[in-house]
């Protein structure tokens, strides 16, 4: 005579996301802080250098943050108009920033006054970026130029004029001093060389570009516009490698990881997106209250800040790494080396392995099962179907299979029977209606 075979228990895939080594890394995040600016925040930018202080442009001020302050270090408040692109030096001494009345300023971090002011646009500067020699600095204005400056003597070293739309957005090269690209919106990104006088390189993005990113090594550059990122290759005379659609409205922002590994762009859908720089797929997303016009991440990653269109500025500071201590195991009782003898031992070729039978300990309804009482094994299965739903319909199936579900229903009252048909109509209408059906 066979023993008893339990029921087996199906297993079903379970929905939710999916859990990864980026999901795990990216949610070890705290809880933001939230801060309220005066207007839109339109630019972040870490300062290079530790500590890790930050500045935050909205409306006609640039606030300057420390690493875990809620309340600005020090604000530059003499604009006359709206500021933009409040942007960092490379030592972390200096900082830039274009403004509405079409000014270049430029700050000393430890005093207030603007220790040069760059006049030669017509119109609103939007760019400004310090070149990696750090004498000289690049802007773009909606007068459709953009200029070189030099910073020592404060004058104009070279202007350029191929644009035929609005320029937004900019970046210099950190590794040539002359290098830097510019993006309009008249869709196209420009490479320029400041040793010459025409650009060097042009690419079509195909939307108004918003933002442009150059990586570490100079060779590859990102650019952002519409609904697209787009990712070129310099070294290749601007070969289009890769372009990205994940976002559902304009996307505003770019910003790189330290390692250049992980590449983030924030939109107007309120999302930011979190790709692999080796296949260029979404690893991580996060959600935000309003749509984003700025993104900044902290060059050790510990900290990823967004600027929003409400002038709300939201900060996450990455939690510390947990030390795994090693725990000292507690004083065991002598008998203890009783029980776990030859639990080590390692068998030899010429062993003989003797086993012990082991007793298999049947749940309560393979119990009921194995017993042919039928109605008592259905309403043990139906004792868990809240939490485990799959064994109740294993039993079910199971009763069906052998011919005698209708007896296990027989005699059941009205609340039983209004339970049975609610599990029903929640889980087994809809995915295994079979089950009743005569065959």
């Amino acid at each position: 005579m066979s023993s008893y075979k339990p029921v087996a228990i199906p297993t079903y895939p379970k929905l939710g996301e999916k859990i990864t080594q980026d999901t795990l890394y990216w949610k070890r995040y705290k809880t933001p802080v939230q801060i309220k600016e005066f207007g839109a925040v339109t630019k972040i930018h870490f300062s290079p250098i530790q500590p890790c202080s930050y500045a935050v442009t909205s409306s006609t001020r640039i606030h300057l943050y420390g690493q875990y302050s809620q309340e600005p270090m020090k604000t530059f408040s003499r604009f006359k108009d709206t500021a933009y692109c409040g942007t960092y030096r490379g030592d972390g001494k200096l900082l830039g920033a274009g403004c509405e009345d079409s000014v270049v300023q430029l700050f000393d971090i430890s005093g207030k006054a603007a220790l040069r002011q760059f006049s030669g646009h017509s119109k609103a500067v939007h760019f400004v970026d310090f070149t990696s020699d750090k004498y000289h600095i690049v802007s773009g204005s909606d007068d459709y130029t953009s200029k070189l400056w030099d910073i020592p003597n404060g004058i104009e070293i070279t202007s350029y004029k191929e644009h035929t739309d609005y320029i937004r957005c900019g970046c210099t090269s950190p590794l040539n001093n002359d290098l830097f690209a510019t993006g309009s919106y008249d869709h196209t990104i420009k490479v320029f060389d400041g040793r010459t006088d025409q650009s060097v390189m042009s690419m079509d993005h195909g939307q108004p570009v918003e933002s442009v990113l150059l990586f570490p090594s100079g060779g590859l550059l990102v650019s952002a516009g519409g609904r697209y990122v787009k990712v070129w290759d310099i070294l290749k005379g601007g070969q289009l490698l890769v372009s990205l659609r994940n976002h559902h409205k304009t996307v505003t922002c770019l910003s790189l990881s330290s390692s250049g590994q992980r590449l983030l762009s924030g939109s107007l859908d309120r999302h930011v997106k979190v790709y692999s720089t080796m296949n260029y797929k979404v690893v991580h997303s996060f959600d935000y209250a309003a749509s984003i016009l700025s993104l900044a991440l902290a060059p050790d990653d510990q900290i990823i800040a967004v600027g929003m269109t409400n002038g709300v500025l939201n900060i996450k500071h990455r939690k510390p790494e947990e030390k795994k201590t090693l725990q000292s195991t507690a004083k065991r009782h002598p008998r203890y080396r009783v029980f776990v003898r030859g639990k080590d031992y390692m068998p030899k070729q010429d062993d003989i392995f003797v086993s012990k039978p082991v007793k298999a300990h049947l749940t309560k309804y393979d119990a009921l099962l194995k017993g042919f009482h039928m109605s008592k094994a259905l309403d043990a299965a139906l004792q868990v179907r809240m939490k485990r739903p799959e064994v109740t319909v294993a039993v079910m199936n199971e009763l069906k299979r052998r011919g005698t579900l209708k007896n296990a229903l027989a005699g059941r009252d009205e609340k039983e029977l209004s339970d049975l048909l609610i599990f029903l109509l929640k889980y087994l209408l809809s995915c295994c209606r079979p089950v009743f059906c005569n065959p």
